[in-house]
C-alpha cells in the first residue's frame, strides 16, 4: 500500500512538472504566482517544482516583475539555454550534418561534412556519423552544455530504429543502433524538415512543407502537429504522377514528380545548387527552361495535394529554397490556373526560412519537445 502511494505520488509529480514546464514553454516567462494561477496548482507545489527545474538547468530566473500581482514583485521564470541541449543529426545524399540546440531553440553548434552517400556502405557511413556526433557533443560539453538526447533525419522510410528503405542511399532494412550513448530517435527527413520549419522557421501552425532533395518529400503540419498517416508513410509527394506516360522512376512507376523536379534533374551536369543559381542569374536559357519545367511539374503535383489536403500555406524547402525566385512563378501559375474554379485564392506559396538546415533542426527540436512533454523522464528528476 505504501509502495502504491509512492508510485502515485511520483506519477503525479512527473505530470505536474510537465504542466509547469509546458506553461513556461508556451507563454513564459511567468512568476511562480502566475504559474500557480495558470496551472491550477498551489503556490507551494509550483515553488517546489520550479526549484527542481532550476536545479536541472532547464529554467532560469530573470528580473523581478509585478505583472498586476499584489504585494512584492515576483521573479520571472523562463526556459534556460545555458545548460541543457539536444543533438540533431542528418544523413543526406551529399553530406552528413550535426547541430546542437539549447532549450530556447538557439543553435549553439552546426557541423557539416560533405560526402557522396549514394549506394554507400551503411556501416561506413554510420561510423562516420558516429564520429561527427561524438566530436559535436564534446564541443557542446566544452561550452558547458549537457546534451541529453539525439534524433536522426534520414532520406527514407522508417520503422522504429530501422531505416526500411532509402533508395537514393541504396539502403534497405538498416538498423541504426548505438549511434550515440543517449536517448535516440530516427525519422524521415521530410517529416523532420516540416517540424524544423514549424519550430524554427515560419512558426505557422498549418502548412504543407515540400522538401526538394534528390527525392521530393512533403510534411503536412495541422494545428501544430505532423500528420503521418496510418503507417507513417504520408508525404511521398515525389511519387505523385504528373505525366502518366513520362520517364521511368526508380519507384517502379512512370512520370513521377521526382523525375521532373528532383535535384538530379535540376542540376544535370552541374555539381552544386550554387552553380545552377549562378546560371539562372546570368539568364542561361537551358537553366531557365529546367526550372520552368520543374515548376510546372510541381504545380501539377501540388494541385492534387491542395485538392486532397486543403493546406493554407505551401512552403518550398531544401534545394527549392535557393531556386525559389525561378520556381515561384511557374508553380503559382500552375496552382492558380488549376484551382481557379474551385476556390477564390490558392494557398500562399512561400520559401522556407530554415533552408537546408530544416531537417537537422527538426531532429534536435523533436528531442526538445520530448523534454518539455516529459521532463521527469528526460531529465531523471
Amino acid at each position: 500500500m505504501v509502495a502504491s502511494r509512492g508510485v502515485r505520488h511520483d506519477s503525479m509529480r512527473a505530470r505536474n512538472l510537465a504542466v509547469v514546464l509546458g506553461a513556461i514553454h508556451r507563454s513564459g516567462p511567468h512568476t511562480r504566482a502566475a504559474l500557480a494561477e495558470l496551472t491550477g496548482l498551489t503556490k507551494t507545489t509550483v515553488s517546489s517544482l520550479v526549484a527542481d527545474l532550476l536545479e536541472a538547468g532547464v529554467v532560469t530566473e530573470r528580473g523581478a516583475v509585478r505583472g498586476g500581482e499584489r504585494g512584492r514583485p515576483g521573479v520571472a521564470v523562463s526556459l534556460s539555454g545555458h545548460r541543457v541541449a539536444t543533438l540533431g543529426l542528418e544523413i543526406n545524399i551529399d553530406y552528413l550534418a550535426a547541430c546542437v540546440v539549447d532549450l530556447t531553440r538557439t543553435v549553439r553548434l552546426r557541423r557539416t561534412r560533405p560526402a557522396d552517400n549514394r549506394n554507400s556502405d551503411p556501416a561506413h557511413i554510420l561510423q562516420e556519423l558516429r564520429g561527427l556526433a561524438k566530436e559535436t557533443i564534446a564541443e557542446a560539453e566544452a561550452a558547458g552544455l549537457r546534451v541529453i538526447g539525439a534524433a536522426l533525419a534520414v532520406p527514407g522510410t522508417v520503422e522504429g530504429e530501422t531505416l526500411r528503405s532509402a533508395p537514393h542511399l541504396g539502403w534497405r532494412d538498416v538498423r541504426v543502433a548505438d549511434l550515440v550513448d543517449l536517448p535516440f530517435a530516427i525519422d524521415n527527413e521530410a517529416n523532420l524538415a516540416a517540424l524544423g520549419e514549424l519550430w524554427f522557421g515560419a512558426r505557422e501552425t498549418d502548412f504543407l512543407y515540400v522538401s526538394g532533395e534528390i527525392g521530393v518529400g512533403a510534411g503536412l503540419v495541422v494545428a501544430g502537429s505532423l500528420f503521418r498517416g496510418t503507417f507513417g508513410l504520408a508525404g511521398e509527394l515525389g511519387h505523385v504522377v504528373v505525366v502518366p506516360d513520362g520517364p521511368a522512376c526508380r519507384c517502379g512507376g512512370r512520370g513521377c514528380l521526382e523525375v521532373y523536379a528532383g535535384q538530379d534533374t535540376l542540376l544535370g551536369e552541374l555539381d552544386s545548387v550554387s552553380a545552377l543559381v549562378a546560371r539562372l542569374e546570368s539568364g542561361d536559357p537551358r537553366a531557365l527552361e529546367t526550372c520552368e519545367r520543374a515548376g510546372h511539374a510541381l504545380g501539377v503535383a501540388l494541385t492534387s495535394a491542395v485538392h486532397l489536403l486543403d493546406p493554407g500555406m505551401i512552403v518550398l524547402g531544401g534545394v527549392f529554397a535557393p531556386l525559389f525566385p525561378w520556381l515561384e512563378g511557374p508553380v503559382a501559375d500552375g496552382l492558380g490556373a488549376r484551382l481557379a474554379h474551385m476556390r477564390d485564392n490558392p494557398p500562399a506559396l512561400v520559401v522556407s526560412v530554415t533552408g537546408p538546415d530544416a531537417a537537422v533542426l527538426g531532429a534536435a527540436g523533436m528531442i526538445i519537445q520530448r523534454i518539455i512533454a516529459e521532463p521527469a523522464e528526460a531529465l531523471g528528476l
